[in-house]
């Protein structure tokens, strides 16, 4: 398959991954944000925060009514040595005892306070603070930059190959990207492509 995207260890592939993965070698690790499933639930809200959000609930609900497959899941973490999956409460996984937090220093609103990304690793739980997203974000549920660099902190070294199937606006490929690490993605709606492209491109940190 033709990349969308190649440079300086940088891949984007455009399209369903169910169709890509069969293409692709191992990875050290997966870090990836797969839809949750919950879009039918944003039906209002309150409080700090919920503005943007609530304006791009229909972007959101349009993509994500529902989790992947099991099936799917199952496919990339046994693509890839390592896996951290933010969400990994919404999915069917192993028991894990390194799970980790991160902590959203916004209180007292509608929107989550905290979320969960499941790993395969044999150690312990951590938790990361940080703010609920960056600046100028390009995508309805686009992780703040600092949390993906501390992932891969954790669960990858120099020279790692790292893998994100549910790619979005690529902030863990720019993660990846500033700790000097090979990255590939994988993501069907074309326009966050062209903007992860972009973004990748020249460096843009948000």
């Amino acid at each position: 398959m033709t990349p969308y995207y190649q440079h300086d260890g940088i891949t984007i592939y455009h399209g369903d991954c169910a169709d890509v993965l069969p293409t692709l070698a191992r990875f050290d690790l997966l870090l990836t944000d797969p839809p949750y499933g919950i879009g039918k639930k944003w039906t209002g809200g309150s409080g700090h925060g919920w503005g943007k959000a609530d304006k791009q609930k229909a972007t959101r609900n349009d993509w994500d009514s529902d989790t992947p497959s099991r099936a799917l899941i199952d496919s990339v973490v046994a693509l890839c040595r390592r896996s951290i999956i933010w969400g990994g409460n919404y999915f069917e996984l192993p028991p894990s005892r390194c799970w980790l937090v991160w902590n959203k220093p916004e209180r007292n609103f509608t929107l989550a306070e905290a979320e969960l990304a499941w790993t395969n690793a044999d150690n312990v739980a951590r938790v990361f603070d940080c703010k609920r997203s960056d600046r100028d974000r390009t995508h309805p549920t686009q992780k703040p930059l600092a949390l993906m660099r501390w992932c891969l902190t954790l669960a990858a070294s120099e020279g790692a190959t790292i893998f994100d199937p549910f790619m979005g606006s690529a902030t863990t490929l720019m993660a990846a990207k500033l700790a000097g690490m090979t990255a590939t993605g994988i993501e069907i709606n074309e326009a966050y492509c062209e903007i992860a492209a972009n973004r990748l491109s020249q460096g843009v940190l948000f």
